[in-house]
């Protein structure tokens, strides 16, 4: 588990295809391994990822067809600049919210704008994720713990601070670019509890309006 705290930022230094899926190393630039040992999780891009080999620092990690096809580290090429965060320990400040490190799906910026000293974002996310992205809510971008501004549709907006541009990539990345998004783990398990004794035989494990309806949410 993680808070969405960015600890450093790092690189992408070598990529391995495997039989389809793939490892890579990541150098860690300015974040000490020092504690870590293998089998250890590394968030990177908000993904988490398993230690397999360990050096000063850099790590290498296997990447699974399954992260690769919901990820954007699948478009990650040797240079590629990405957030890091190492996994809570009982005494860590919990400064953001719940992340669990399993992306759940590719959101693309759509626009950004400055806003005082800071750039307000607004993000299109899939569909298929909207439901669970609430104003002022939380979400998890590229691994970074943020609170949700506004929502309209499957759009929605985040302002980031300049200390969040600095110290994570969120400073460099601009329109068109695509983002890892982890929707809040709350959201996620609510959806599932509504569905009750019905989660299961149901196919689709989605909210209906005849199940909110069930649940007394309209009169």
């Amino acid at each position: 588990m993680f808070t969405g705290i960015i600890l450093a930022i790092g690189h992408v230094s070598a990529i391995e295809r495997r039989a389809g899926d793939c490892r890579l190393k990541v150098e860690t630039g300015q974040l000490s391994l020092k504690d870590v040992v293998l089998g250890d999780s590394i968030a990177v891009n908000g993904v988490c990822l398993t230690v397999v080999e360990l050096g000063e620092r850099y790590f290498f990690a296997d990447v699974s067809n399954e992260t690769l096809s919901r990820s954007i580290l699948n478009e990650a090429t040797v240079g590629t600049p990405v957030n890091l965060e190492l996994a809570l320990t009982p005494v860590t400040r919990m400064g953001g919210h719940i992340v669990s490190g399993h992306v759940d799906g590719i959101g693309k910026i759509i626009e950004k704008i400055a806003d005082g000293r800071s750039f307000r974002f607004t993000i299109q996310a899939p569909d298929n994720l909207a439901k669970y992205i609430a104003e002022k809510g939380s979400i998890c971008i590229n691994g970074i713990s943020l609170t949700v501004n506004q929502v309209k549709g499957a759009q929605f907006s985040v302002n980031i601070v300049p200390y969040t541009l600095k110290d994570t990539t969120l400073g460099i990345v601009t329109v068109g670019n695509q983002v890892n998004l982890e929707v809040d783990l709350l959201a996620r398990y609510m959806e599932r509890l509504m569905l009750g004794e019905a989660a299961a035989v149901n196919q689709t494990g989605s909210i209906t309006e005849e199940l909110l309806q069930k649940s007394g949410f309209f009169g």
